[in-house]
């Protein structure tokens, strides 16, 4: 896991991804659909704007009392996104969003996103090391 490029790691699953004018009620609903955690944001050419997240519709816009309906994901995205390049390594992932305290990290390229990687996308290599690292266990007894 740990020299895998991240592009390698994670499973291949279409990114969600919005304009910035698309509206709380709109996105929330596309991600229920599509059954996402989260919506990266985009310009018309695929650039990072930002992130929006179902913790973000909790938090900024159910809990502030805003209407899903009349605000926009540029009102409430998280516009400064902590991104990782294809090539980086899947423990780079890890250890930013351990340390940034998120569970999506966009993978970007040329400034355009190319996915989005999730915390959830390493429970099957975790497992899978443990199960190595048993079986040597295992040997060594």
């Amino acid at each position: 896991m740990r020299d895998r490029p991240l592009i390698d790691v994670a499973p291949h699953r279409p990114t969600l991804c919005a304009p910035p004018a698309t509206t709380i009620r709109d996105a929330c609903a596309r991600m229920r659909d599509e059954q996402v955690s989260a919506i990266v944001v985009t310009d018309a050419e695929g650039r990072l704007l930002g992130i929006f997240t179902g913790r973000d519709a909790i938090c900024r816009v159910v809990a502030e009392g805003r209407d899903p309906a009349a605000t926009t994901l540029a009102e409430v995205m998280t516009a400064k996104v902590a991104t990782l390049g294809p090539r980086d390594r899947a423990i780079d992932a890890l250890h930013l969003m351990h340390d940034g305290g998120f569970r999506h990290v966009p993978v970007v390229e040329d400034g355009r996103v190319r996915r989005l990687v999730l915390r959830s996308d390493f429970r099957a290599l975790e497992r899978a090391q443990i199960e190595v690292e048993e079986e040597i266990f295992e040997r060594l007894r």
